[in-house]
């Protein structure tokens, strides 16, 4: 079967007017991916926010920065923010800027990061954390998904040590260039090496779920939409 994109941006789009994460999902599950589902606790900061793109991923750790800090000896932890500034400065179109790494004790997104990466065409930021500058986040319309709101800035407490580099969170891998999906229902991960049989199956049962919710509006029981369409 011929796919129906050609390129990221024709992807995008087509799965903006017609999947959604539990969808998606779903068809992970068939194949037996059944850990792609990142915490429950990260959501968007706006339950109208989407977004999807690949993962441009950061690797965040806690370093305490006291008010007299020693010399360091890996020059990384030199910078005030690690290698933050380098990873913002690195997205490309279509990416999505993926923290995690850290503990959950501190914001690592803000509004100037936002205006930064919308610049360089990146469409959404994912951590497991919290963001901050909620506000202004909002008004820019950028999606961003996290913990929540709280104001308590990382830069005493963490840095970036590395991005472009394979994640874990919570047992989910998330490796650089695998699509990113995130909606009201949370953030799922689709593995590059099978995107093009996930989000095939995914088109076609939501097409079908369509289906199935016109024959149920019509009278259908659940039981009989089941046994003719196998969705539910």
């Amino acid at each position: 079967m011929a796919l129906e994109w050609q390129s990221d941006e024709e992807l995008f789009a087509l799965a903006r007017r017609e999947l959604f994460t539990a969808v998606v999902g779903d068809c992970m599950d068939k194949l037996g991916l059944l850990h792609q589902f990142l915490p429950p606790q990260i959501r968007p900061l706006d339950p109208s926010m989407v977004t999807i793109g690949r993962a441009m991923t950061v690797l965040g750790a806690d370093c305490l920065e006291p008010l007299d800090p020693p010399k360091r000896r890996n020059p990384v932890l030199e910078k005030p923010f690690g290698l933050m500034l380098d990873a913002l400065d690195d997205l490309k179109p279509n990416e999505v800027y993926v923290n995690a790494g850290g503990s959950p004790t501190y914001s690592v997104w803000g509004e100037l990061m936002s205006t930064r990466a919308m610049q360089c065409g990146c469409v959404g930021a994912v951590m497991n954390t919290y963001a901050r500058d909620t506000t202004g986040i909002l008004a820019l319309k950028f999606p961003t998904f996290c913990w929540g709101s709280w104001a308590q800035d990382s830069a005493p407490r963490s840095k970036v040590v590395d991005f472009r580099v394979p994640l874990e969170v919570e047992g989910v891998t998330i490796r650089p260039g695998d699509i990113v999906f995130g909606d009201v229902d949370g953030v799922c991960v689709v593995p590059r090496l099978a995107e093009e049989e996930i989000l095939t199956n995914a088109l076609a049962k939501a097409r079908g779920e369509k289906l199935v919710g016109t024959a149920i509006q019509k009278g259908m029981t659940a039981k009989a939409a089941f046994e003719k369409y196998g969705i539910m």
